[in-house]
């Protein structure tokens, strides 16, 4: 099974879900990776506040802010290669990246 992280900007918890004003994105992109765990996937999420060390640890995420600046956040990474910067990725993209496409339609 393939393993995704998605590491984010600085927010507030792990989820970015507190607070009064709830962004969609990041409740969608919470939604799909609880659903990913329940379908045996292992996803890692990763924020600039909560776990600074994670951005250190892996060095193409470090070079990518070194490089292109906390611009470059989200970025996922999936079985060690970055796949996508700078927005999260769609369902569909998670969906083929982790083989799950097929089991949708």
């Amino acid at each position: 099974m393939k393993q995704m992280t998605i590491y984010e900007p600085a927010m507030c918890c792990s989820t970015g879900l507190c607070g009064v004003g709830v962004d969609p994105e990041l409740l969608r992109i919470s939604t799909v990776i609880n659903t990913l765990k329940k379908s045996g996937v292992t996803v890692d999420r990763f924020n600039l506040s909560s776990n600074p060390q994670e951005f250190v640890t892996n060095a193409e995420v470090n070079k990518m802010i070194m490089d292109s600046g906390i611009e470059s956040l989200p970025v996922t990474v999936l079985d060690g290669k970055i796949v996508k910067t700078a927005t999260y990725p769609t369902n569909r993209e998670i969906l083929t990246w982790v083989g799950l496409a097929d089991k949708t339609k």
